[in-house]
Parts: structure tokens; C-alpha cells; sequence
């Protein structure tokens, strides 16, 4: 409902007053994005993308743009400031980012799997930025005639502190263990290619992380015999290979 709220409130202020360009602050009306900005960041090809030091455990990861300039506004506009209206466009950004991470891989569904919010980041934001990208990405690939689903079945099981500031090991540390698969979400991936998605790339300490919940509970339901390895499509859940972002920091 707050979500709801927000984007109602925001859209009608931008039916009666001036608005900035969220990527470059120039004054317009109603629109939240100038043409300029728009089409910088579609133009944009999604490419394979690193971390500066290369964590163990680190997925493949696609990213469509570098955080600078307005990408990262818009990024910041969409994530802090509850523009919502641009996470049609970032999921349009994030789904290249996904089919970039999949080419070449075998046909079949595809399962986006968001990196999770705090639950504390998501009460002060009102909304979870990545699961909403995520969501438009998916549409964005099922208009594309691909079977694409979200599953958010990750969460966090512990506090954990804010990462800015920290260092590539501090926020491994800070993450390690951070992360929970909902029990039972391995059935969920039988016969589907898993994708982890976030928003940004940084040290890569997130995406490892989710990938361990992940291979965790693959483990787990494997040793309990809720789950069989199938022969061709490896065993359901298994910790995912590749990942997408939208950006990668500079």
C-alpha cells in the first residue's frame, strides 16, 4: 500500500508541477527522464563485467552500464528517491543485461532471482528496488516470447551493516551468512536457468553471497531427497552460474 501511495503521489505532482530529469537535473514537465538521458542509457550494450578484485564464488555477471554520470542518478532516483516510474526503462536495461548472461545457454524458462533488501532498507525506502526491477525485467523478457518468471525466495536471517564505506573483505565478512533460500524454493527451479539479479556490482560480495543461500539449500534438499539430479539439466536449485546487474561501479 505505502508503495502504492508513493507512485500515486509522485505521479500526480508530476501532472501539475515542473520536474527535474532524473539522470541530468534539466527542468521539465511530467516526464521524469529527458530524451538525452533516455537514450544514453539504451544505447548502452550489456557486456561481461568484474569486480576490481575477483571474489571467490563470484557468478559470470552481464551489466548494461557503468554507475557514473546518470546512470547513476537514475539508479539513485529510482532506488532512494522513489521514482517508480523509472523502473520500466531499468527493466528493459536489466533484462539485456539477463539475455547477455543467458546467450548460448539451452532454451527454457528462465528464474530472476533478486538479491534481497533489508527489511529495515525496504521500511525506509517504501519499496525494494531490486525485487521491482526484477519484476519489469521479466515482463520486458516475456514480451520477447521468453518464459521468465521472478523468484524471490531469498532472504536475510541476520542483521547485517550498512556496506558503504566498508572494504571489498569487510563486506564479504559483513554478508557472510547474511542469507537464507525460503526451505523447499529448490523444487522451484526444476528445469529452469537460474539468474541472480541486482541492481550494482561492486565487490561482488552480495551475488556471492546469494549464491551460497542458494547452493545451501540445493545441498540440503539434495541430502534429504526432495530433489534428484537430472542427467541433462543438472539438479534443480543448484547454485546459478551467472548473474545480471544494471551497473557496475567505475
Amino acid at each position: 500500500m505505502r508503495e502504492l501511495l508513493q507512485g500515486l503521489r509522485l505521479e500526480i505532482e508530476g501532472l501539475v508541477l515542473p520536474t527535474d530529469c532524473a539522470g541530468c537535473g534539466r527542468s521539465l514537465v511530467r516526464d521524469r527522464l529527458c530524451e538525452a538521458c533516455r537514450e544514453a542509457l539504451r544505447k548502452s550494450v550489456p557486456r561481461r563485467v568484474w569486480p576490481s578484485s575477483l571474489p571467490a564464488g563470484l557468478p559470470r555477471v552481464h551489466g548494461s552500464l557503468v554507475y557514473r554520470d546518470e546512470a547513476r542518478a537514475v539508479l539513485l532516483a529510482h532506488k532512494e528517491r522513489g521514482v517508480l516510474c523509472l523502473s520500466g526503462l531499468l527493466g528493459e536495461l536489466l533484462a539485456r543485461s539477463v539475455g547477455a548472461a543467458l546467450r548460448g545457454a539451452r532454451p527454457g524458462e528462465v528464474a530472476l532471482v533478486p538479491v534481497p533488501s533489508s527489511r529495515r532498507s525496504v521500511r525506509r525506502r517504501g519499496h525494494d528496488p531490486t525485487l521491482r526491477i526484477a519484476r519489469s525485467a521479466a515482463r520486458q523478457l516475456r514480451h520477447q516470447g521468453k518464459h521468465a518468471r521472478v523468484l524471490p525466495v531469498l532472504r536475510q536471517c541476520r542483521p547485517v551493516t550498512d556496506q558503504a564505506g566498508l572494504s571489498a573483505p569487510e563486506r564479504m565478512a559483513n554478508l557472510r551468512g547474511a542469507l537464507v533460500a525460503w526451505p523447499g524454493s529448490a523444487r522451484l527451479f526444476d528445469g529452469r536457468r537460474v539468474v541472480l539479479v541486482d541492481d550494482l556490482l561492486t565487490t561482488g560480495a552480495s551475488l556471492v553471497e546469494a549464491a551460497r543461500a542458494m547452493r545451501a539449500e540445493h545441498d540440503r534438499a539434495m541430502r534429504s531427497g526432495e530433489v534428484r539430479r537430472h542427467p541433462r539439466t543438472g539438479g534443480p536449485g543448484e547454485a546459478p552460474s551467472v548473474a545480471a546487474v544494471l551497473a557496475v561501479r567505475g
